[in-house]
Formats: C-alpha cells, sequence, structure tokens
C-alpha cells in the first residue's frame, strides 16, 4: 500500500489536492516535512500524509470529521 501526501485546505470548504505518493514511509515522511515547510506558510494549507489501499479511501479517511478527545476533568 502507498502512502499517499495532500494539501487539505480547511477553508472556506475541506478541499483536498493529492500531490503524490510514495511506496515507502521513510520517503513520504522526508517529503511530506519538506513540503511543510514550503508549501504550510504560503498556500494557507496543512500537508498530509496518509497509508491507504487507493487514493478512493486515503481522502474518505481525510475527509471523516474526528470527535475531539475529551478534555481533563470531563466526565
Amino acid at each position: 500500500m502507498p502512502y499517499y501526501l495532500y494539501k487539505v485546505f480547511e477553508t472556506p470548504i475541506l478541499r483536498l489536492e493529492k500531490i503524490e505518493s510514495h511506496d515507502s514511509f521513510k520517503e513520504a515522511s522526508a517529503r511530506a516535512k519538506a513540503l511543510r515547510r514550503d508549501l504550510a506558510l504560503s498556500e494557507g494549507c496543512a500537508v498530509k500524509t496518509i497509508f491507504a489501499d487507493n487514493e478512493l479511501l486515503a481522502e474518505d479517511i481525510l475527509s471523516q470529521v474526528r470527535e475531539a478527545p475529551p478534555e481533563p476533568g470531563d466526565d
């Protein structure tokens, strides 16, 4: 399974743009770190790495809204 790199834009709506894919985590991680330095500030996006069977599954996972973790003192 490949590692996919995406640009994630949060506003005005969630938008995903595939950048590239890599076969190894080491390559994907190094490339993502370089892209985060270069793109995050200039384009106003986050760079995410996702491990998935295919692009459709990767985009589905990135589009899911995750529940916020509990705050200390919440019972």
